[in-house]
């Protein structure tokens, strides 16, 4: 990190859950170039979950990469879209999933 890095700002960008939700998100962020500190650094165990009424974990950036890192963050959370329904458009299956298959109709093997 250069010398003004050291100097410039660090903000939060996100409270995640859970630690271990925490390291992901870090992980991702590494992954595009961003630094984030961990706030825990030389944990042995750092998948301890924080006591119960505590509000969850901080994740922070510098401020001069904090967009950048809540677009990274932003979509991580949103749901994947490879998992929603197909449209019409595509072929569709002629079985009907509420109707058990025929047992005569299935060919059995040869022997």
């Amino acid at each position: 990190m250069s010398e003004d890095g050291r100097k410039e700002k660090v903000v939060n960008v996100h409270t995640a859950g859970t630690i271990a939700e925490a390291m992901v998100i870090r992980s991702l962020l590494e992954g595009a170039g961003i630094m984030s500190p961990d706030p825990l650094p030389g944990d042995p165990f750092p998948l301890r979950e924080p006591p119960e009424g505590t509000h969850g974990v901080e994740i922070y950036v510098l401020e001069s990469q904090a967009a950048e890192a809540e677009k990274v963050i932003e979509d991580y959370l949103q749901p994947d879209e490879m998992l929603e329904t197909t449209s019409g458009d595509e072929a569709t299956s002629d079985i009907d999933p509420a109707v058990p298959p025929d047992p005569d109709a299935i060919d059995s093997p040869e022997k």
